[in-house]
């Protein structure tokens, strides 16, 4: 039993989706005021599969009893669209508490002390956002659509806010849907990621984010430091 389980939890986090989405379903996801949701881009380093049971079975207990809650893991397809880091996969969690999920960075390595080297190890990138969330929320990622994440870093926020305004103008003109979306979030240290404005979008087909993405690229960009973006399913 013991075994089947960590299989389960090596599926999870080295994203090996190839079968899983040849039959998955739409991925539904509900959080609530005060739950402080988890965002992770991986890359997993090849042959750290015993690695990874390990890291597993010491980790996913302390975890759990500090309130974490494992949710369905996005695969990310094909190229970015926009930036210059590639993932291969997108892991959401969420923890009962801010508290909760600030201390468990500390007492994990009561457990394991060398923990942010093991992270190091297995995973050539980790790059984590945390957002404590003001009121609840609910999103669904849907197989049959085109999804797209996209992430904002901006060089002056009064400036941003109009590229934002315009950028989501020309979103829904082309079709597209806000399925979430999120502002001031953090990131541990060693970890950082942290765009300033981080949203995921759903289209009809991919020929409807296309022509978003025409318009997209046309913008005036002064106000933008850097950008992401991803094609997930």
């Amino acid at each position: 039993m013991k075994l089947l389980k960590i299989s389960l939890l090596t599926l999870f986090l080295t994203v090996n989706f190839t079968s899983l989405n040849a039959q998955s379903k739409t991925k539904s996801y509900s959080l609530k005021k005060g739950h402080v949701f988890d965002i992770i881009f991986l890359n997993t380093k090849p042959d750290t599969k015993q690695k990874l049971q390990h890291y597993f079975k010491a980790v996913f207990p302390v975890a759990e009893k500090m309130g974490y809650h494992r949710l369905p893991g996005i695969a990310i397809k094909g190229s970015p669209t926009q930036g210059n880091y590639h993932p291969e996969s997108m892991i959401f969690g969420y923890w009962d508490t801010l508290d909760g999920r600030e201390k468990f960075l500390h007492d994990i390595q009561k457990t394991m002390p060398d923990f942010h080297e093991e992270r190091r190890n297995l995973w050539s990138t980790f790059n984590l956002t945390y957002y404590e969330l003001k009121q609840d929320i609910s999103f669904s990622i849907n197989p049959e659509k085109f999804s797209i994440v996209t992430a904002y870093w901006y060089k002056n926020k009064s400036s941003f806010q109009k590229f934002k305004k315009e950028w989501v103008q020309k979103m829904k003109k082309s079709g597209g849907q806000i399925q979430v979306d999120f502002v001031e979030g953090a990131s541990p240290f060693g970890y950082n990621y942290n765009p300033d404005y981080f949203v995921i979008t759903s289209w009809k087909n991919k020929a409807a984010f296309e022509q978003f993405y025409k318009e997209n690229l046309k913008m005036d960009h002064s106000s933008v430091k850097h950008v992401n973006q991803f094609h997930i399913k």
